[in-house]
Formats: C-alpha cells, sequence, structure tokens
C-alpha cells in the first residue's frame, strides 16, 4: 500500500500491516513520518494511493491526534447526538454518553461547553464518542497526549477490554517505552517506510527492571504531580495512602530519580527486579497492572 497527493512525494510506500483481533497494534516513529496518514487510512477516512484496506470492521472508534470543537453544544448533548448518528436512540446514546463520562471523569461538568474544555478534558470527550458503539477497531493517534494519571489507567483499562472482547486496537505514541508497554505488535514508521519489530527484542530488553517507592516528604509539603506513566521506561504504576511505586527499565531508572527529586518527591527504596520470560512478556504487552 502506498500514499502521496498528486505527483508529490510518497508519504507511505510500500506498507504492508497486520492488525490482528485481540491484539493491540502500535505505530512508533517520529513526527512527519506518517503515523497519522497510516490511521486515517485504516478507518477509511483516506484511500491509498496503491492498494487497499482488507476486511476493516464495520464498527471503526477513531480518536484523532486534535480535537478541539469550537462548540456551545454540552459535551453530553454533543455524545448523544454522535449516538444517535452512529444509530443508537436518544435514551440509549444519553446512557452511554453519562456512563462513559463517569468513568472518564470528565473534569467541568457534562453539561461544560465542549469550547470551555482544556486539551485533556476534549481528549476524553473524544474517546468517549469513539467508544458510543463498542468498536471492531478502535484507533488512537497520540491519545495519552493531555490526560491526567487516572485518565491514563481508565485508557489501559479500556485498551485491554476491547482488544479482550475481539476487537483490534492501534494506537500511535512516539515515546518507544509506551509502546513497548502497551502494545502485543509494534511497528517503526520511519521516513513513509513501516517495520515489523520483533517482540523478541521487547522481551529481551525488558527483562531487567526496577522497583522504585516514592514517598510525600516527611514535611508534609504535597510536591508537584507528575503522570508517571508518561515517563520513559516505566512499566507499572501503584498508587499508595504514603506515595506511587513504580516498576520501570533499569536504563530508566537515573532519569526517574532526577524526575521525582526535582518535583518534590523523596526516595523511600529501590530494588533491582529480574523478570521471567513471562512477567516480561505481560509487561510488554501491557497485561500488569
Amino acid at each position: 500500500m502506498g500514499k502521496r497527493y498528486g505527483r508529490g512525494d510518497w508519504i507511505l510506500r510500500d506498507v504492508e500491516v497486520e492488525a490482528p483481533a485481540g491484539e493491540v497494534v502500535a505505530f512508533a516513529g517520529g513526527n512527519g513520518s506518517g503515523k497519522s496518514t497510516l490511521l486515517r487510512i485504516a478507518v477509511g477516512l483516506s484511500r491509498p494511493t496503491l492498494g487497499r484496506v482488507a476486511e476493516r470492521p464495520p464498527v471503526v472508534g477513531y480518536v484523532p491526534d486534535r480535537f478541539s470543537p469550537n462548540e456551545r453544544m454540552s459535551a453530553l448533548a454533543y455524545l448523544t447526538h454522535m449516538g444517535r448518528v452512529r444509530g443508537l436512540t436518544t435514551s440509549a446514546a444519553s446512557s452511554r454518553a453519562h456512563r462513559l463520562l463517569d468513568r472518564l471523569a470528565l473534569v467541568g461538568g457534562k453539561q461544560a461547553p465542549l469550547r470551555s474544555l482544556s486539551k485533556g478534558n476534549a481528549q476524553k470527550v473524544a474517546l468517549a464518542q469513539a467508544l458510543l458503539v463498542e468498536p471492531g477497531l478502535l484507533v488512537l493517534d497520540e491519545p495519552w497526549s493531555g490526560l491526567d494519571a487516572d485518565a491514563h489507567d481508565v485508557l489501559a483499562e479500556i485498551m485491554t477490554e476491547v482488544a479482550g472482547a475481539g476487537g483490534t486496537v492501534v494506537f500511535t505514541d512516539h515515546r518507544e517505552s509506551v509502546t513497548r508497554a502497551r502494545a502485543t505488535r509494534t511497528y517503526t514508521v520511519s521516513r513513509g517506510r513501516v517495520a515489523l519489530g520483533g517482540p523478541e527484542r521487547r522481551t529481551t530488553e525488558f527483562r531487567y527492571s526496577s522497583d522504585v517507592v516514592l514517598t510525600v516528604p516527611s514535611s508534609g509539603r504535597v510536591p508537584l504531580d507528575l503522570v508517571w506513566e508518561q515517563q520513559d521506561g516505566v512499566l507499572e504504576v501503584s498508587r499508595e495512602v504514603s506515595g506511587v511505586r513504580v516498576r520501570v527499565s533499569r536504563e530508566a531508572v537515573d532519569a526517574l530519580l532526577s524526575t521525582a527529586l526535582q518535583h518534590g518527591w523523596s526516595v523511600e527504596q529501590v530494588t533491582g527486579t529480574r523478570l521471567n520470560h513471562r512477567t516480561a512478556d505481560a509487561a510488554t504487552n501491557g497485561d500488569m497492572r
């Protein structure tokens, strides 16, 4: 498959991608590599210049990289309308919208106008509209951008649920640590070319990790919060009453500690962990919580 506009340069070339049911597929690459174009083709918003997309599921949920509607319509009204467009009754669409906004913890309330929402909360509405009808294919372009820590956890749960129900999840992220931790299959996109990354490589790289326990200082001063899931090398995050426990790849420990100290956290403990093959596979597939 290939894509270009007019007689311009090829944006994507010689692309062969498989996204089987039940898998979470990641596309990693820098800005301008062709990731977003590939996703728009996957959902049917753009046609390939050469080749075709085979066996696209009938229900596709899509979250673009930017969702900032300048609308006075409330989040709830927008989602109810989108549900009706997708074939739901008004009551079913409204009920589904309520449940999704509650789960994603929309800040500002369900009646907040879309134009008043922050980037992170607009992203929650975008995610909710993609889930109004259970998707056979869920496509997410840089989905963690702007989301708060709790929403990160909910998004990870949703991705696992969609794949567990036999759907396919496809997402992009420029951070290799995120694609490793969440995806069952990873493709690298560079200069319009797409290559499959080997799972054996990911398993080997994540065989060694460290557990870092961070606490609120004894002074009682609450440190600035961090979205730990966005830090490089993070595999798992567990929040506790006194602080947080972060499992991180061994090579990323120093950077994590430096970031934590800069934001006012105290380091309680750092312990090394040797992951066996089964645990390492779970870490790269996003099954560890």
